[in-house]
């Protein structure tokens, strides 16, 4: 079997951090469930980075709060996670269905940390193994369900753009009228602010290789229309802001880097 994904350890592990302080931004009490020596020492490796950390945390606490707002107006929604990693979100928010896709050494060991049978909220957990198995086949069964949100957060920047194409094409012919939540990056955030993280990145075997100028594109030529577009960079610096830095945050965000955003999109029926 295949080891977990350091990034995995990486992103669960600056979500523990962010729980342990005494004003949380996201405040994920379950990451540190999922994090062991191994995890750890992958962590230490990513303590000279402030800036990614926090922005980590923060493009997990906006789609907690699209995805609270979205189970408000419908308890019974249905949320697909793909490539979940070591997401936690079917126990901390109330409502919904929950599935959640990703590697078989991923469900394997959050079964055994968290299991998904003690979680308040329906919960499946699917094993796939993205090289070789269908998606398709493997999320076909809840076609019927509406309505149905889509997450794919920290998975678009490594995947070629062919096989982003089959999986916007795949989504939409199991779930014709979903919504999609996802976070994108241009090529010029990349080159002027990712390149220090992205070494660290690569030499644990995670490249990016979808960083275009306009990520939105892709999306657009697959008959999705772009609902809401969040930038990351503003609201982490806004989640950790005191009221006067709140201030100066609405007085000075136009200059702050743009270029990595969370996107809703919905698909076109």
């Amino acid at each position: 079997m295949k080891p977990i994904s350091k990034t995995a350890f990486y992103c669960c592990g600056v979500r523990m951090q962010d729980a342990e302080l005494s004003k949380p931004v996201c405040g994920d009490v379950y990451a540190k469930t999922f994090m062991n020596e191994e995890g750890l020492r992958i962590l230490e490796a990513f303590k000279d980075e402030p800036r990614p950390n926090a922005s980590n945390v923060a493009r997990h606490r906006v789609i907690d709060d699209l995805l609270r707002q979205e189970l408000l107006a419908n308890p019974k929604l249905t949320v697909v996670i793909i490539g979940a990693g070591f997401d936690s979100r079917a126990f901390r928010l109330k409502g919904g269905s929950w599935v959640e896709l990703d590697e078989p050494q991923v469900i394997e060991y959050k079964n055994e940390r968290l299991p998904a049978a003690s979680c308040e909220n329906e919960l499946q957990r699917i094993a796939i193994d993205f090289a070789t198995d269908s998606l398709e086949e493997k999320i076909a069964p809840f076609s019927n369900r509406e309505p149905v949100v889509v997450v794919i957060e920290g998975v678009f920047m490594y995947l070629e753009q062919e096989v982003i194409d089959e999986l916007l094409q795949t989504l939409r012919r199991v779930f014709p009228r979903h919504k999609l939540i996802c976070d994108l990056m241009t090529r010029q955030f990349f080159e002027n602010y990712g390149k220090t993280i992205h070494e660290k990145l690569t030499g644990m075997g995670a490249s990016f290789k979808f960083t275009v100028d306009n990520p939105e594109e892709i999306f657009l030529k697959n008959d999705y229309q772009r609902l809401d577009q969040i930038s990351i960079i503003e609201r982490s610096v806004l989640f950790q802001a005191s009221i006067v830095g709140r201030i100066i945050w609405k007085i000075l965000a136009g200059v702050f880097p743009r270029g990595y955003s969370i996107y809703v999109f919905r698909a076109r029926a």
